[in-house]
């Protein structure tokens, strides 16, 4: 089965609404990492010390096709049209392991050439 793994970027506290969208539209599940903005347009200074604005990075790994109905729930939904203010996009994912999903079996990753 091919998969994609969908990355959504957004201000720190919209984690649980691009979830929320996702799921809505067939996504299982997904991690949230945490991190930290370092573009120029994010830098902010605030007394003299430069602050750098907290992200949420939601990864999640679908059906590939799923992924256009659950990137478009993720950017009509709360996730990116408010205040969430983020990004998403997508990159296919060539192989698997350790993953099952109802109805799915474990795709074992390709074996290395030697």
């Amino acid at each position: 089965m091919s998969r994609d793994l969908i990355i959504t970027i957004v201000n720190r506290g919209f984690a649980d609404d691009v979830m929320a969208a996702a799921r809505r539209a067939g996504a299982y599940g997904g991690t949230v990492v945490h991190g930290r903005g370092a573009g120029a347009r994010e830098l902010n200074k605030y007394l003299g010390v430069n602050l750098h604005p907290e992200k949420e990075l939601v990864l999640i790994l679908t059906e590939r096709d799923k992924r256009a109905d659950i990137m478009t729930a993720i950017a009509s939904d709360d996730g990116l049209s408010k205040d969430g203010n983020g990004l998403c996009f997508s990159l296919p994912v060539d192989a698997v392991s350790g993953l099952s999903t109802p109805g799915d079996a474990i795709t074992p990753a390709p074996q290395a050439e030697e």
